[in-house]
């Protein structure tokens, strides 16, 4: 059998809490949160029409402008979208004791609320997303994405 590696989790849920940014020695943003995510399943005890639900607290890392994007736009409860890669390190605290953590290291973030909703938005708007006030930290020198236009005619599209 060939080496296949994979690792992806995507997650879906809602922040537990407001985002927490700091910045590493070097000066890189780095952005921690953990997410709820709603699980069901089967007890021994329930019927098939009986499911139990429980809950996971996910714990995320984003770096970089995605820890930007994530302490700006979102807030305690908002909806979420993480994809990303599951990761484990180790370190030895003060007490000599070895510790482990298991993290989602985000690769991709992406809005679940419509606009005008979620925790953000009750807050004031202030830092509430829509479309046309979004522009990220990162790429605020960049020039603004051009507007869609209407085609009057498409008789000529070659499909």
């Amino acid at each position: 059998m060939a080496n296949f590696n994979f690792n992806k989790a995507i997650l879906g849920g809602r922040l537990t809490a407001d985002p927490e940014l700091k910045q590493t020695q070097s000066g890189i943003p780095v952005c921690t949160f953990s997410v709820a995510v709603n699980r069901r399943y089967q007890s021994k005890n329930s019927t098939e029409s009986q499911s139990q639900q429980q809950t996971d607290f996910i714990n995320v890392v984003a770096w970089r402008q995605q820890a930007e994007f994530v302490s700006r736009y979102f807030r305690k409860g908002s909806s979420i979208c993480v994809v990303g890669q599951i990761q484990t390190r180790t370190w030895t605290d003060n007490q000599n004791q070895k510790r482990y953590a298991t993290e989602v290291v985000a690769d991709e973030i992406q809005f679940v609320d419509a606009k005008g909703e979620g925790p953000a938005a009750q807050q004031g708007g202030a830092s509430a997303y829509t479309p046309d006030n979004y522009a990220p930290a990162f790429s605020s020198q960049q020039e603004a994405a051009p507007k869609f236009e209407e085609m009057s005619n498409d008789d000529d599209l070659p499909f």
